[in-house]
């Protein structure tokens, strides 16, 4: 009796969260996540079971559970519970109240196990191909940019930081293996400039904030039409924007092929490279050194500002909605983090405009 009445109970709660509006839900019903297997099998690897043990988590389980930490920036520890706690999550994950969820443990494991494998750049690419089958190709031109992530700061002496920069590991670190693994050695201090704001008594100060920032920067390429993300690439924060237009940002199965940037990707470098893979420019131009910008050049930027600035939307949603940051140590696992926000993000966008296109 008492098990009827906690099944009605249950079914009822998650009817009134279907009423709410769950997110989770909604992924379920749009994305069809047994297209990732083939690239979680492969990554993982694991053994026909022969030699006996307890059976792995179905890895495309797994792989939701990562989606639902990315979605609300979560831990592991935090993960297992809100696993065990949530209709939701347990609904959106295929598991009954008296199934066994993946603790803390497991769930680092398989995310350690993907990130070693390198598979997240595949993933990526497997649901990009999920959108165009969907018919959502890259159009209209592309869109670059980057944004900063923050990572753990790190307390260490001017040598060790010397040597990190030299790529060499400090002497003091490479006898001491707990310490050396607590210890990112690829994440970078830089400077973020802010814009300055009006002071009380309404004067503006003379220059714009440059805070010290410690972490990694995002670079994506999002097509203008429907604003996927179609490229990305992770570096430390100290990394040039400019450069990085020259190492797989750009992507040339765009139907159009204007690339439009700020004003830090503006170098003869740059120009010559699109010029030569048929790309035609729409960066912003630079002010000319101690002269005033000329008022075509004024006109011509804030015209391409109008379309640029679109691709701060992707930035935005990732930091206020999921709140991107990186809480692991190293590049490679600082890409794997920056990877699933990114596939997550998309995953996002791709329920905007499947909903739209419904209801229009």
């Amino acid at each position: 009796m008492s098990y009827v009445k906690h099944t009605f109970v249950s079914s009822a709660r998650l009817a009134r969260l279907s009423g709410l509006g769950d997110q989770l839900e909604a992924f379920s019903r749009t994305v069809d996540f047994e297209v990732f297997c083939p690239e979680l099998e492969k990554a993982l690897a694991y053994s026909d079971g022969s030699k006996g043990g307890r059976p792995p988590f179905d890895p495309v389980l797994m792989f939701k559970i990562l989606v639902i930490q990315t979605l609300n920036n979560l831990s592991d520890k935090r993960t297992e519970y809100l696993m065990n706690d949530r209709l939701s999550f347990m609904r959106f994950l295929g598991l009954g109240l008296s199934d066994r969820a993946p603790d803390a443990k497991t769930i680092w494991l398989f995310r350690e196990r993907l990130t070693q494998a390198g598979a997240i750049e595949r993933l990526f690419e497997r649901f990009d191909a999920t959108l165009r089958s969907a018919g959502y190709l890259p159009m209209s031109g592309q869109i670059l940019d980057a944004t900063l992530v923050a990572a753990p700061k790190q307390r260490n002496t001017n040598a060790e930081k010397a040597d990190l920069r030299a790529g060499c590991i400090p002497e003091d670190w490479q006898d001491k293996p707990s310490k050396l693994s607590h210890k990112d050695r690829h994440a970078r201090w830089t400077l973020k400039f802010t814009k300055a704001k009006r002071q009380d008594d309404g004067t503006m100060p003379s220059s714009d904030l440059a805070i010290p920032f410690f972490g990694y920067k995002s670079h994506v390429s999002i097509d203008r039409k429907f604003r996927f993300i179609r490229k990305w690439k992770t570096t430390d924060a100290a990394a040039s924007d400019g450069a990085r237009l020259r190492e797989g940002l750009l992507d040339k199965t765009n139907t159009a092929s204007s690339v439009w940037a700020d004003t830090a990707y503006r170098s003869k470098a740059n120009e010559d490279f699109m010029e030569k893979q048929g790309f035609v420019s729409k960066v912003h131009r630079k002010k000319p050194h101690l002269k005033p910008m000329p008022l075509h050049i004024q006109r011509s930027n804030a015209g391409k500002s109008v379309i640029r600035s679109r691709v701060e939307h992707v930035f935005a949603n990732q930091k206020s909605q999921t709140g991107l940051f990186v809480r692991t140590v190293g590049i490679t696992r600082a890409t794997m983090r920056i990877g699933l926000a990114n596939i997550v993000y998309n995953m996002r966008r791709f329920l905007f405009l499947q909903r739209i296109s419904t209801t229009a």
